[in-house]
């Protein structure tokens, strides 16, 4: 059961991100760069072109992700596509999922698996994605609905528990970004996660630049703190420097500087700069948007989280070492 707990939670999701990085997100920067370079105009079609394929990307990765058999890996794409009409982001996700486990009880076994694999996948996420897809699509995007009007409601506290929940998920081997996603979550609340994914990417970086160094910094903080995760394991206390950030500065912003973002930033953090790219799109290219981005989403997290790392440090609770990444250099 663990087993396959890992398989649909934690490595389905993982690399469902990495489609939906590759198509929606990337296809929103593409959009935004052309939407206010003007000289650039002509990247809009091509940003709305890589959107409109967020199914079959989602498809394909996850069935990639799942170490399915390749013809049932090509039969996502159409898998995701499809569902995704149906759906949207959930739906593809239970119906590639579906298709894909089930995949295991035929891909490979005949001998006329060229056609077999293709026409039963292809059936299976089709049915799946239009009769089970729309319920599960609206149960993830009435949740959404209930966190944003829950952090509307209640700013300070919800904007820390979002903010906490988003950073940890950023941080452990679950994907925030789907989860963003999935839920739909925008306005305040998606803010408010981005700032938590913040705390854990800018703070973790700026922690461990005396182990790791520039190139450090760099992966964790443009790339995803999840690269901290074995060393987490090793010692928890490396995780609350930035979870208590996340918990401060969160609420600051919510209650007296609202900002505002998307599903797509929210699970993001500075992985990319997409958190900040979305925050542009969503509020504006301005001087306020441009303040409020560089004062919330990198002073604050890196200083706030790295007061509390001296803490730590000074107690002996995290020492010199404990933060060593194996970037695969050696």
């Amino acid at each position: 059961m663990r087993t396959l707990l890992k398989r649909w939670f934690i490595d389905s999701m993982s690399f469902m991100a990495l489609g939906l990085f590759s198509s929606l997100l990337i296809g929103l920067i593409i959009k935004t760069i052309g939407t206010y370079v003007p000289m650039l105009s002509e990247l809009i079609p091509v940003g709305e072109l890589a959107m409109s394929l967020t199914g079959a990307a989602i498809g394909a990765s996850i069935a990639y992700g799942l170490k399915a058999h390749p013809l049932v890996i090509f039969s996502a794409v159409t898998v995701g596509y499809s569902a995704y009409e149906f759906g949207g982001v959930a739906g593809s996700f239970i119906a590639v999922l579906v298709a894909t486990e089930l995949s295991r009880l035929y891909a490979g076994r005949t001998k006329l698996d060229i056609l077999i694999s293709p026409i039963l996948t292809i059936i299976i996420g089709f049915l799946v994605g239009k009769f089970v897809g729309p319920y599960i699509a609206k149960l993830m995007t009435s949740l959404g609905s209930f966190v944003n009007f829950a952090v509307e409601q209640n700013p300070f506290i919800m904007g820390m528990l979002v903010a906490l929940v988003f950073g940890i998920t950023l941080t452990a081997p679950i994907s925030s970004a789907a989860l963003a996603v999935i839920i739909d979550i925008d306005g305040l609340a998606a803010a408010a996660a981005v700032i938590g994914c913040c705390c854990h990417m800018v703070g973790l970086a700026l922690m461990s630049y005396k182990d790791n160094g520039s190139s450090g910094v760099l992966s964790i903080g443009l790339g995803t703190s999840m690269l901290q995760v074995a060393n987490i394991i090793k010692n928890p206390w490396i995780i609350l420097p930035p979870s208590i950030a996340s918990i401060i500065v969160a609420p600051i912003m919510t209650v007296f500087f609202p900002m505002l973002n998307n599903s797509a930033g929210a699970g993001m953090g500075t992985s990319g700069l997409v958190g900040q790219i979305m925050a542009i799109e969503t509020m504006g290219p301005n001087m306020t948007t441009y303040i409020l981005i560089t004062v919330f989403h990198l002073i604050l997290p890196g200083v706030v989280t790295y007061a509390f790392y001296k803490v730590l440090f000074n107690a002996r609770l995290i020492k010199p070492g404990d933060q060593v990444l194996n970037l695969g250099n050696e």
